[in-house]
């Protein structure tokens, strides 16, 4: 593999959604008509520069909404949820280009799944350019199942086992700590792994690491599609599920550093918000009834574990 340039790096990602948005059209039962696409170009004036192509399929037989968009933009200055880390940078002009995606299924059974792979150059004046990766992927069941998360961390972890032994209980540890609700002291769902600034393996492997996530999504994702899809639910696994995808909204509006990045930057705004469910609720101090396979995600798949 050579060096990645900005060009084969767009051309990797527009692939990735390709593929991404065309294997899940099919399982939906639609032809690649499925997904609307909708292109779009930042106007000249606004801070925020560049383009993207942002593909949703919404009120489908097995994904109620599918959102998976690109995008990628220049700004003159990284926004504060850029630099936490990196505060060498504030103020910083940068390029960020990326493949983000949120799948909500209908079928309460089929989890919710979040995966993106992105590049964000900078430069400082006077220094050379600075470039690192992040990504991941993770998953968010609404009813849990041991074999859906085993085989979704082990599809996680030898996607990485290329590039370090290290990498997976790292970016797995990490996920877990990142995909966290701190207000409700709670995880998001099962996690999978994540990682964000990285650039420790060279421009070459960190983009070649980066990629295997991205590749790695369909395997990790659609066999557990398969299995649950035609399982058979009712109004109750319904009210439990849009109950949990409040949880979600949460995570995404409060937390989420990709959201804020967004938004900060001044990104459009439409595209930033496809991982919006189109439905979710809240109740007040919501308790699941003992011995339920609602109570038994709280106890058995939501506290941080091994899973392979």
């Amino acid at each position: 593999m050579s060096i990645p340039t900005v060009a084969s790096v767009r051309e990797y990602l527009l692939g990735l959604q390709q593929r991404i948005t065309s294997a899940i059209a099919a399982i939906d039962g639609g032809g690649p008509e499925a997904f609307v696409a909708d292109p779009w170009k930042k106007q000249p004036g606004e801070p925020l520069q560049g383009e993207g192509l942002t593909k949703i399929l919404e009120g489908g037989a097995v994904f109620e909404r599918a959102g998976c968009g690109f995008s990628d933009v220049r700004g003159p200055q990284l926004p504060p949820s850029a630099t936490q880390h990196r505060p060498e940078l504030a103020g910083a002009p940068f390029e960020a280009m990326g493949v983000s995606l949120v799948f909500h299924p209908l079928n309460p059974y089929v989890p919710t799944v979040h995966m993106n792979v992105r590049m964000l150059a900078a430069t400082v004046p006077g220094q050379e350019p600075v470039c690192w990766f992040g990504g991941g992927m993770d998953l968010t069941p609404f009813y849990g199942f041991e074999e859906d998360a085993a085989h979704f961390h082990t599809v996680c972890k030898n996607a990485l086992a290329p590039f370090g032994s290290d990498k997976y209980p790292r970016f797995k540890a990490w996920c877990d700590e990142y995909f966290y609700l701190k207000h409700r002291d709670e995880q998001r769902g099962i996690g999978g792994v994540f990682f964000d600034d990285f650039s420790e393996l060279g421009l070459e492997r960190s983009f070649a690491m980066t990629s295997a996530i991205g590749d790695a999504f369909l395997d990790a994702y659609l066999p557990i599609v398969q299995r649950r899809k035609d399982m058979a639910w009712g109004e109750r696994e319904r009210s439990f599920q849009l109950y949990r995808r409040g949880r979600y909204v949460e995570f995404n509006l409060v937390w989420d550093r990709g959201t804020h990045f967004g938004l900060q930057s001044g990104g459009r705004t439409e595209s930033i918000l496809l991982s919006m469910p189109p439905l979710a609720s809240w109740s007040y101090q919501h308790r699941p009834e003992s011995g339920s396979p609602e109570e038994d995600l709280y106890k058995s798949f939501l506290p941080r574990r091994e899973w392979v």
